[in-house]
């Protein structure tokens, strides 16, 4: 029977200490960004990546060797793409913090080529360095609604984005999403029966979208217009969804839900869109519809921020540029529509 060498053992677990570290240290940052970085230090992480970024200098920032960056569900290395072009940065930011998950989104503009454009961002923070730098454009000419100019004139949030919802009152991360979910479960093969045919979808009475710096839903209607004329965009989310209008959209995937704001009841969530195989159908109230143009394949690549309160989606800021029909994503996670 072997003995227990008590000097070797001491001897053996020194040496681990000198390679590993210890074990306390086994999670310290190996960053300048604190590991218990909150909202005030997640914001400022988004004000340290433009600045670098308008810089044209990703020197400037703490990033992972390994980190991992696109644009437009492109990969590239960080430096490249926008960040030779960049010229400054635009009137508008909105930013949603997420301590839990040490992620933080950004929706804003910036300017490129002597114009401002839309940008969607979401930066992922790990031991005190960033390791993922998730970017999504729509640039001027992008097609659709949209409204570049009114965003950065700047536009002025509402003030329930920034409501603090107390601990007991706040829905969870898994409530948030579930919320979040069934707007596009409801929109895909949108029929106007309820998500899932229970012939209701997740709305407040006051629910406003923005996509694109344009307003989509509650827009005035033009002066010359007739009352009873058809306008989609100056009906309420409700309303759309329940005539069953959008069902052009044939398919939602790659959804991901990041970054989970429970203290501000905020989702930012990631999704494509496929459309344009199907454009003619038969509306909720028994009418046929037909979109002109949507007769090609096509797709949107689309982060959304939804503002939920009491299990309902109050507000919704959309970017999502067009791209190649059924684009996959090469960020891990994303769930099919199907």
């Amino acid at each position: 029977m072997r003995s227990f060498n008590t000097a070797g053992m001491i001897a053996v677990v020194a040496a681990l200490i000198l390679v590993y570290g210890s074990v306390s240290d086994a999670g310290a940052a190996t960053g300048p960004i604190p590991l218990d970085c909150d909202r005030a230090c997640l914001e400022d992480v988004v004000d340290q990546y433009l600045s670098a970024l308008v810089a044209r200098d990703p020197g400037r920032l703490p990033l992972s060797r390994d980190v991992m960056y696109t644009e437009n569900n492109q990969l590239l290395e960080v430096g490249d793409g926008f960040w030779k072009t960049a010229e400054g940065r635009g009137n508008y930011t909105h930013i949603f913090a997420d301590p839990e998950s040490g992620q933080v989104a950004y929706m804003g503009t910036m300017r490129e080529a002597g114009a401002p454009l839309l940008m969607s961002l979401r930066l992922r923070i790990e031991l005190g360095r960033i390791t993922e730098i998730e970017s999504i454009f729509f640039r001027p000419g992008g097609g659709g609604p949209n409204n570049i100019a009114d965003m950065d004139k700047p536009y002025v949030l509402e003030d329930f984005w920034f409501k603090t919802i107390p601990p007991e009152k706040q829905m969870t991360r898994q409530e948030l999403i579930a919320v979040a979910d069934g707007y596009f479960t409801g929109l895909q093969k949108n029929d106007g029966r309820g998500i899932n045919g229970t012939g209701t979808y997740p709305f407040t009475p006051d629910c406003h979208r923005i996509e694109n710096g344009s307003p989509t839903t509650n827009a005035p209607r033009p002066p010359n217009q007739p009352a009873d004329a058809f306008n989609l965009f100056s009906m309420d989310c409700m309303s759309q969804f329940k005539l069953g209008i959008y069902f052009v959209v044939q398919n939602i995937h790659e959804r991901r839900y990041p970054v989970v704001d429970r203290e501000r009841g905020i989702v930012w969530a990631h999704a494509i869109f496929d459309q344009g195989t199907v454009n003619k159908g038969v509306l909720s109230d028994g009418s046929t519809f037909e979109f002109p143009g949507f007769n090609r394949p096509s797709s949107i690549l689309v982060t959304e921020a939804f503002l939920i309160e009491d299990q309902k989606i109050r507000r919704v800021e959309m970017i999502g540029p067009g791209v190649n029909y059924h684009m996959n994503s090469p960020w891990p996670g994303g769930l099919s529509g199907d």
